[in-house]
């Protein structure tokens, strides 16, 4: 199973961008979509998640300005990221809880983003 992010970039705040992950490989189902995020010497912080049945958390840093969201033909989440600050400079990791076509429970997180935000 691979998980594949992209979406990143550089841009001014205010902007937005979008961040997709996709799972290819041996994928039963997925179960909750996580989006994390770490900046230069800070905590790693739990963005946003979405689970099965599209349930939705949100930290409280990004509330009313992130939506998650998931394609499950497509075996792909988003991260629509609108009025973007400077405090949302960091490294964006794609997460994963899932069932394997052998119904193995794994979880699997992808190679990060780099999304930078200039004011």
């Amino acid at each position: 199973v691979q998980l594949q992010a992209s979406g990143g970039g550089l841009v001014q705040a205010g902007r937005s961008l979008r961040l997709s992950c996709t799972a290819s490989g041996s994928i039963f189902s997925i179960n909750s979509i996580n989006w994390y995020r770490q900046a230069p010497g800070k905590q790693r912080e739990l963005v946003a998640r979405i689970s099965t049945s599209s349930t939705t958390y949100y930290a409280d840093s990004v509330k009313g300005r992130f939506t998650i969201s998931r394609d499950n033909a497509k075996n792909t989440g988003y991260l629509q990221m609108n009025s973007l600050k400077p405090d949302d400079t960091a490294v964006y990791y794609c997460n994963i809880e899932y069932f394997g076509t052998g119904l193995t429970y794994s979880t699997l997180e992808g190679q990060g983003t780099q999304v930078t935000v200039s004011s």
